[in-house]
């Protein structure tokens, strides 16, 4: 594991470094950029940063408070300027880097944060454990009220342009579904241009997948990318991504979730990540993005 971790360090710098010549080259690209960043601690976290053609800058989310300082220093390059910031769903592998970095923030300027955010007495009463789901809550909000930041509440169906880039929002929090409660409110975006289109899907469970199935919304799901739910397992079933038609998958994914490992070999965990990858094979999708090995850079 130290050779890995050595190894995956190294890989790390070097598209940080490729990052940085790409973004100082100059070179115009004909739709937005997104790079899906890796972990930087041994769990599971999401992050991704989205430029358009005009320079705007986006995040999605955004990590564990472990993933901070390497997300901000990925952010520089691109102008210390965060244009939107989207939160899926507040747990701490997805809100807790967002957290961190406004108790911090340096040079760093974010203008609007935006999310469909369940109440603290929801959170107590419906994800009461663990208990540091309800602290990761209370941390954000008051990591956003330090900042005189509010988040903006996305409404359903709501479009947000910026440039070319269209982001439609076509789910929002569920608080009628307390069953895996938080990951079940997370927000469901499609960033898209005439060049390509992407669908971010936070942690969306199965129960809050078959309800956007049954709205006025699963038309628009068609996707050229899907960002895998909940890290690839136990998230939305496989009717939700056949409705998608991707033609990759974006994985949010640590190595051993990626191989369902839990120490011993390949398959030896819980994990329901080697069925949702044959589920893929099924769809006939054959390129995967996943965290696990570095960057990744769609242009």
């Amino acid at each position: 594991m130290r050779i890995e971790s050595f190894f995956l360090s190294i890989l790390f710098t070097l598209s940080a470094v490729f990052l940085e010549t790409l973004c100082c080259s100059g070179q115009e690209t004909k739709s937005y950029t997104l790079w899906q960043l890796p972990p930087r601690t041994s769990t599971q976290n999401m992050a991704y940063v989205v430029r358009t053609r005009d320079g705007k800058v986006i995040v999605i989310d955004g990590g564990n408070a472990g993933d901070a300082e390497y997300l901000k220093g990925f952010l520089a390059p691109l102008g210390n300027h965060v244009d939107a910031w989207f939160i899926s769903h507040p747990h701490p592998d997805h809100v807790d880097a967002l957290t961190a970095i406004l108790n911090n923030l340096g040079q760093l300027k974010i203008n609007n944060i935006y999310g469909s955010m369940p109440s603290l007495d929801w959170v107590a009463k419906y994800e009461a454990k663990p208990t540091s789901h309800l602290t990761t809550v209370k941390n954000f909000y008051q990591a956003v009220r330090k900042r005189d930041k509010t988040i903006h509440e996305l409404q359903l169906g709501q479009i947000l342009q910026f440039g070319d880039l269209k982001i439609q929002v076509l789910g929002i929090k569920n608080p009628e579904i307390t069953a895996n409660a938080i990951n079940n409110s997370s927000i469901v975006l499609r960033f898209g241009d005439r060049y390509k289109s992407v669908l971010f899907t936070g942690d969306l469970g199965v129960q809050a997948g078959q309800k956007l199935m049954k709205t006025k919304y699963a038309g628009q799901l068609k996707s050229d990318y899907v960002q895998m739910a909940h890290h690839g397992q136990a998230g939305v079933d496989r009717n939700f991504y056949a409705a998608v038609e991707a033609k990759a998958c974006l994985w949010p994914t640590p190595i051993w979730l990626w191989n369902n490992d839990k120490g011993t070999g390949k398959g030896s965990g819980p994990w329901g990540t080697l069925t949702v990858r044959q589920w893929m094979d099924e769809l006939g999708i054959k390129k995967h993005y996943v965290s696990a090995y570095g960057i990744s850079i769609i242009e």
